[in-house]
């Protein structure tokens, strides 16, 4: 066993809002005597972005002031301080290293600009014998088992899978020990609350079929009721394309976008599942799904900042609109085609929408509409719960055509609406005139 060090690690949480399977927190608590945690809301997330929407709207701010605030209590279970901070990373951390005698920091690894960004400025601010160790902590398959050169991932997401599935193995969890009592230091921070980050408080819509809290216990609670309590997940298959309702599927999503949930604890939690009521094409589909997750990454990794590019990963050239007013009708769900319509309504009122409402209503956007991808994609960043950077981006390039889809479609809405909504279940839910 290694010896721990005597000065203080400093865990900075980024999209890894979670005490279960962190390699940075385990890191921090194995390596040092004292450790302490720490949170930004970093103001510039709660700003507009170059397309005029606020880059987090108030669903997915309640969420995560949810999630900060269930992590403080699993922490404080750990006898580990979390200090919350409505400021810039680069603001504090050199601060809180001398006024904590930190000598290593420990965080998740990013590699989107923004988060690079921080990084650089953040160093600037350290002190030369103050480690910043950086994990990479988001995927199921870990990068090192998968590549040495990530300009050799397949641009066809059949031939990563496949050869993922036959050679690479899934690390098991980590799991974290509790320190001392002794180690817990005096907190005089407080978590903002909604109005601190500029948003009216408010209650979430009746009718979402995403009525959870933020937070690692939240999450594990949902993973433990989707497979073992009513074993839904064996039937995931046949019900994932379903629009109405909470169980249609895992909605597992949100806590795994903000890391209070980790794609190998709901690995290992369907192998649990598998061994004691048996493996079907449903289960398999589960982790098939996460496994798409883990490829959207990959291809961030590999083609970085051409993900947000107009042309996206095939530099394709196509005439894209911006007009104001054709937007905001998509966006207010006032458009000719009633199936895009209420979806959109649905995800105004709610932050959420299902995976085949989503499909549709890009592909409204972008192949009916002919309007630029990347609204669209600045849009949903803005308002999802489970907002992904990486499968955003992918996701919204591989239905404008400009990216992982090598037969470029485009759905047909109507045949789509008629094929999951027949009898207008859905669209009467959204679409009545009184939505309480």
């Amino acid at each position: 066993m290694q010896e721990k060090q005597n000065n203080t690690g400093l865990i900075w949480f980024r999209n890894n809002l979670r005490t279960l399977d962190n390699i940075a927190l385990k890191n921090a608590v194995e390596k040092h005597e004292k450790v302490i945690a720490v949170y930004f809301f970093d103001p510039k997330f709660f700003k507009e972005d170059a397309f005029g929407f606020q880059k987090t709207a108030k669903f997915r701010a309640k969420f995560l002031i949810e999630t900060i605030t269930d992590l403080k209590k699993n922490l404080a279970a750990l006898n580990i301080t979390l200090l919350t901070y409505f400021d810039a990373p680069e603001n504090k951390i050199a601060v809180l290293c001398d006024e904590f005698s930190v000598n290593a920091i420990y965080t998740q690894k990013e590699w989107t600009r923004e988060e690079l960004d921080t990084n650089e400025l953040i160093k600037k601010t350290l002190s030369a014998d103050v480690k910043f160790i950086e994990e990479y902590d988001q995927f199921l398959y870990h990068p090192e088992t998968v590549s040495k050169n990530f300009s050799n991932i397949p641009d066809v997401f059949t031939q990563f899978r496949k050869k993922l599935e036959k050679y690479v193995e899934i690390p098991e969890e980590v799991f974290i020990s509790k320190l001392a009592s002794t180690n817990n230091i005096e907190n005089k921070t407080t978590i903002p609350s909604l109005s601190t980050l500029g948003f009216d408080d408010f209650e979430m819509h009746p009718k979402t079929a995403f009525p959870f809290l933020g937070g690692e216990s939240e999450a594990l609670k949902r993973v433990n009721y989707y497979l073992f309590e009513s074993k839904k997940v064996g039937f995931y298959k046949q019900t994932r394309n379903g629009l109405v309702g909470v169980d249609y599927s895992t909605k597992f999503s949100p806590w795994l976008a903000n890391g209070s949930l980790s794609a190998k604890t709901i690995y290992w939690k369907i192998k649990a599942y598998e061994k004691e009521f048996g493996a079907n094409d449903s289960t398999y589909w589960v982790i098939f799904e996460l496994i798409w997750r883990d490829y959207f990454k990959y291809i961030s990794l590999k083609y970085d900042a051409k993900i947000f590019k107009i042309g996206g990963i095939l530099d394709k050239k196509y005439h894209w609109n911006t007009d104001k007013k054709i937007i905001q009708q998509w966006i207010n769900g006032e458009t000719k085609d009633d199936f895009v319509n209420a979806n959109m309504i649905e995800f105004k009122e709610t932050g959420w929408m299902s995976n085949r409402g989503r499909q549709n209503v890009a592909s409204y956007f972008a192949k009916e509409l002919l309007l630029d991808w990347r609204i669209g994609a600045a849009y949903f960043e803005s308002m999802l719960l489970d907002y992904d950077v990486h499968s955003n981006y992918g996701n919204w390039m591989y239905v404008a055509g400009v990216g992982n889809d090598p037969r470029d479609r485009k759905f047909n809405t109507q045949l789509q609406a008629e094929r999951y909504d027949a009898a207008y279940t859905f669209r009467k839910l959204w679409l009545s005139k009184t939505l309480f």
